[in-house]
């Protein structure tokens, strides 16, 4: 692999909290390239570091130890508002509880990652119209999160995540709040973004989800177990032995 081809790279990243009996670790020594264009799924039991993992690609967890590329350039060497910046033109995010601003519409929701780009507002205005069709939520414009059921939500925060057309999707548990036929189009709608180039890492339970990936890792206890591009993974002695 290039280094050209590769979008992301983490090494040797530690990801841990304090408690009463010292600390708690939800990422251990995690070493991950991710190409430009792969669609990966992340799985492993509850409390594996699922999320947290995805936290980190994000750039919304700056409290991780090791070193982060991304297309190069190394994010453990930026301020915070640097990282933002860099996350704002980069990355969508579907969140597993939605995260919808509660005083903005449908329709501002939606329009939120275009006000980070330098795009003319009846631009803007056209890409929000075709994204609200293409997800069949004109009729919910004009609402407030706290309006729409689980599913509206999370068809609206996923609608907000690709308005922007972002090199990286991150998406943790994307369809958990859909029903069969939603969550096989938002499937088909993450298939056709990777095959223009998107990258995505999604997080999620589900193998009929995971199918749609190209690749597929395991973690358990924050480690990295399991790798389908990398068959030959060395298994931790601290997850082996237990």
């Amino acid at each position: 692999m290039g280094i050209e081809d590769k979008m992301i790279q983490l090494k040797n990243v530690d990801r841990s909290y304090k408690t009463g009996a010292g600390r708690t670790w939800v990422l251990r020594r995690v070493n991950l390239d991710i190409r430009e264009g792969e669609f990966i799924t992340v799985m492993g039991p509850s409390g594996a570091g699922k999320s947290s993992l995805l936290n980190v690609l994000a750039l919304l967890d700056d409290q991780w130890e090791g070193e982060y590329w991304f297309r190069e350039q190394g994010i453990h060497d930026l301020k915070r508002k640097q990282r933002a910046e860099l996350a704002k033109k980069n990355i969508g995010m579907v969140f597993q509880s939605y995260h919808l601003l509660d005083d903005l519409t449908v329709q501002e929701n939606i329009d939120l990652p275009l006000s980070y780009k330098d795009i003319p507002r009846h631009q803007r205005q056209s890409l929000v119209a075709d994204t609200l069709d293409r997800f069949q939520i004109v009729a919910k414009k004009d609402l407030y999160p706290s309006q729409l059921s689980g599913g509206q939500q999370q068809l609206v925060g996923i609608a907000r995540a690709v308005i922007h057309k972002p090199p990286l999707l991150l998406a943790d548990e994307p369809t958990g709040n859909l029903h069969s036929g939603q969550a096989k189009e938002i499937m088909e709608l993450f298939r056709g973004l990777n095959q223009q180039g998107t990258t995505i890492v999604q997080v999620t339970h589900s193998e009929a989800n995971a199918a749609y990936g190209s690749r597929t890792i395991q973690l358990r206890d924050g480690w990295l177990v399991g790798d389908t591009a990398n068959p030959t993974l060395a298994q931790p002695a601290e997850v082996s032995a237990s």
